[in-house]
Order: C-alpha cells, then structure tokens, then sequence
C-alpha cells in the first residue's frame, strides 16, 4: 500500500500535467492558469511531504520560466527578499543564544513566573509572545521566543520522566503551536503590529482621506486578538493537542538545580545578551529612532543582520579571544526554512503578477447591501488567500476592490476593508503560510499535518470572530469615510 508521501510524489505531478492540458477557465489568462497548477503541484508536495519542503520551494524557480510565466531573474528575485535576511539574522542570534545558553537562562526565568502547570507554561508563552508582537515584527518575535521555548520543553519535557510519551509530545506540539498563533494574534492589535495593517491605515489615507487612530483600530482588534488568542489557547490544549501532565512533579526543585548549574553569565553569554537587548530594543523603538534621525532608514531587517554582524565580532572571553559566533556555528540554521519561505514568497508574486488574486476580488463586485454574509464571505475569502500568499500582497490588492466596491454600493469602506485586513494576518495552516509558522515549524517538534489540523480549525474560528466583531463594532466606533 503506498504511503501518504508517495501518493503525492506522483498524483501531484499528474494533477499539475492534467491541469495545463485543460482548457483555460474563462476570467483567466493562460498565465494565471499555469501558475494556479503550479500552486496546486507546491501545496500536494507540500502537505504530503512527498518531498523536502525546501525542494518542493524550489518549484517556482523551474515551473515559471519553462512555462513562460516570468523569466528567471522576476522568478528569483523573492528568494532574497529582505524578509529571508530577517529571518537569516534572527536565526543566527537564536544560535548564539543556544550556543551560550542564554536561551536557558531566560527560559528558567519565565518558567519560575508563569508555574509549573503544564498547560499553564503554555499560556504564559503565549500571552508573553502576544504581547510583544504588539509592538515589534511578528517575525522577530517569533525569532526571539523560539529557543527560550525549546529549552523549556527539553527541560521539562526531557529530564522528568514517569509522564506518558503522548502528554509530553502533545505538550511540545501546544507550545510551539502557541507561540506561532499568538505572534500573528498579536501583531493585530495595533497599527504598528503588523505590515497589512499600516497598509490599511494608508490605504484609507490616500483613497479617503480618513485618519484611522491608533486607539480606534485597538478598540477593534485588542478584544479581536485577545479573544482569539484564548480561542487559539482551548482549541490546543484541550480540544486537538490535550496533554493532561497537570503539574511536572519536582519540576521546581529541577528548575532551581538547573539554574545552579548555570553558574553566573559567561562573557560570551553576557555579550550574546547585550546583542539581544539590544536588537530587541531597536525592533521597538525603530520608528522613534528614523524620525529622531532623518533619513536613517533603520528597518527590522537592518537590525537582525546588524545583530548578526556584532555576534561575529564581539569577543567571546576578553578582546583576544574567539568571537561570540563561528562561521562553523551557522550549520545549525534551517537554510531550508529560508527557501521555503523565498519559494512561498515567488508563487504569492506570480498569483498577484497574474491578475488571480485580483479576479476572485471581483467576484463581490454588484453588491448592492452591506449585510453579514458580505463580511463572512469577505474574510473567508482573505484568510485562504492569505494562507498561499504574502498577507501585504493580499491586502494591497484586495483593499482597493473592495473599497471601490463600498463606495459604489454606498457601504462604509472600513466594514469591508478592515475584516479583509484582519484576516489576511489569519493564515494558522500551513508552516509556508507565514514566517512565525515556519519559524517554529522548522525547529523541528510538529508536523504539517498537525499544524494544518489545528490551523483548519482556528480559521474557522477567526473567520466568525472577524465577522461578527466588524459587523457589529465598526459602525460604533468608525465614522463613514464617504460624506
């Protein structure tokens, strides 16, 4: 009997091949066509694991200059996007705290706050990540959290035994799930949160001359987040990914044992810790700095390879010594993850270059009266797009449409532009979706599947929250843009 792998290996190229025989659907162009069989090839690969994600990533590179979609230069270009150096100096700082044991240090701390109650670990986490995400890159949170909580679930997961072996898997699963939700989650709180919603904020700027303010979107999105935060919370630890450990025995005793060990901060450690603070530190306060210093351009990319950079030169033990990060250290980044996401990032190209993302808007064109299945139909559309594509990408697009589409219909732009916002930051399926999702995809303690069985579910729940929240807030607190 073929094995779930091998059955996609070879229907997903079949499927790819029957597809382009096929006769172009109408609205489409032959381009668009070709690019929807292509995505349809990545996604089987993709979710069957017929292949290395990383190889599978690659296919954009091959399937869109042989089939004449773009040429190899237009094809490439996403694979160094500044995002994947983002994620390139992220990870590097992760290797250097794993190196020094920073990562442990801190992760001790947070455990000693948040108890020893394993579903309760798992909420702190999420809260933590939540709020951070508030205010700095999605990403970057992500890329910070991550090896603090790993080194909780070795500690904790690895060192006690006498727990069932499926609690404690279930228990990893929960915590980087957690931490993967609640860093998107929270991005949508504020303005500055997340890329889609500055596009927004702008969008409404240039076509409406209307100013958004920062507490009128939280009235909105902060309950929105919070809620779905704690909605994301249930669904995980108790109704897909249970692991029912209660309290870790002696897990206090081990925790104090395990900081004795630790001894007072090495040099390179402390130096590694400095780095940290400081990239962090300038995730947070960027915008304050480009407009304290004029033409700066200081961005979240900048930093992460400028922390990169220090981690390279700064001395380990006194000036003479090794630096804090060897170039033999860096086999330990997930270079696969940085072309998983350089593939995801050209097939979201190719879709929008096409004019796809484009027709499916149109779809709502004609509408003539705002009621909630416009909302609904909305967001459902924007979080499954939003799940293969750039969610920037996807709110660039869409939100002009459906703006023209209000006005025209005499509806309130904001009831249909912000549920499209919000939901393109809902992508919860796939580890290619968004970088928080292959950040802790790549560290290795989920699978696809397990992360697609709990993302299903938590769209689901997103799309009726965004729906019903917008329909029934946004006319109390926003005014109509269009007099």
């Amino acid at each position: 009997m073929p094995t779930l792998k091998q059955w996609g290996l070879f229907l997903g190229p079949l499927i790819f091949i029957a597809l382009l025989l096929l006769p172009v659907p109408q609205g489409l162009s032959p381009e668009a066509w070709k690019v929807i069989a292509m995505a349809v090839l990545m996604l089987s690969w993709w979710i069957t694991g017929a292949v290395p994600i990383a190889v599978a990533a690659l296919l954009p590179m091959v399937c869109l200059p042989l089939l004449k979609v773009s040429t190899l230069k237009e094809a490439t270009t996403p694979y160094a996007n500044p995002v994947v150096y983002l994620f390139m100096g992220g990870f590097m700082l992760a290797v250097a705290m794993e190196k020094w044991n920073l990562h442990r240090r801190i992760a001790l701390n947070i455990v000693q706050r948040t108890g020893v109650n394993a579903n309760g670990i798992i909420l702190g986490f999420m809260l933590a990540t939540g709020f951070v995400s508030m205010w700095i890159s999605n990403t970057a949170t992500a890329v910070m959290m991550l090896p603090i909580a790993a080194s909780v679930i070795d500690l904790l997961t690895r060192e006690l035994s006498g727990y069932s072996e499926k609690g404690l898997r279930n228990f990893s699963v929960s915590m980087m799930l957690g931490i993967a939700y609640s860093a998107s989650i929270g991005g949508m709180a504020t303005l500055i949160g997340t890329p889609p919603n500055v596009v927004f904020k702008g969008y409404m700027v240039s076509a409406f001359d209307y100013e958004v303010s920062f507490s009128n979107w939280m009235i909105v999105s902060f309950p929105f987040s919070l809620l779905l935060m704690f909605c994301a919370y249930w669904l995980i630890t108790r109704m897909l990914y249970p692991n029912r450990l209660g309290h870790f025995d002696h897990a206090i005793e081990l925790i104090a044992e395990e900081t004795h060990k630790l001894g007072k901060m090495s040099p390179g450690e402390r130096a590694t810790l400095w780095v940290f603070i400081s990239a962090a530190g300038l995730w947070i306060f960027q915008t304050l700095i480009n407009k304290w210093i004029p033409g700066l351009g200081l961005s979240d990319e900048i930093i992460a390879l400028l922390a990169a950079i220090a981690l390279f030169i700064l001395p380990s033990e006194g000036w003479k010594g090794k630096p804090v990060l060897e170039w033999s250290d860096t086999e330990k980044l997930p270079w696969g993850i940085l072309l998983l996401f350089g593939g995801g990032l050209s097939l979201a190209g190719a879709l929008e270059n096409t004019g796809v993302v484009k027709l499916i808007g149109q779809q709502f064109e004609g509408i003539q009266n705002a009621d909630f299945l416009i909302v609904l139909g909305l967001s459902i559309v924007a979080v499954y797009l939003t799940e293969i594509m750039s969610n920037v990408a996807l709110v660039t697009v869409m939100l002009p449409v459906v703006g023209a589409v209000a006005v025209g219909a005499g509806i309130n732009p904001i009831l249909m532009c912000m549920p499209v916002t919000l939901a393109a930051s809902c992508a919860f399926m796939l580890p290619m979706s968004t970088p928080p999702n292959a950040i802790v995809f790549a560290s290795g303690h989920l699978t696809i599947s397990q992360m697609a069985r709990a993302g299903f579910w938590l769209n689901i729940i997103a799309i009726l929250l965004i729906s019903l929240l917008c329909y029934f807030a946004i006319p109390l607190v926003f005014d109509h843009p269009v007099k």
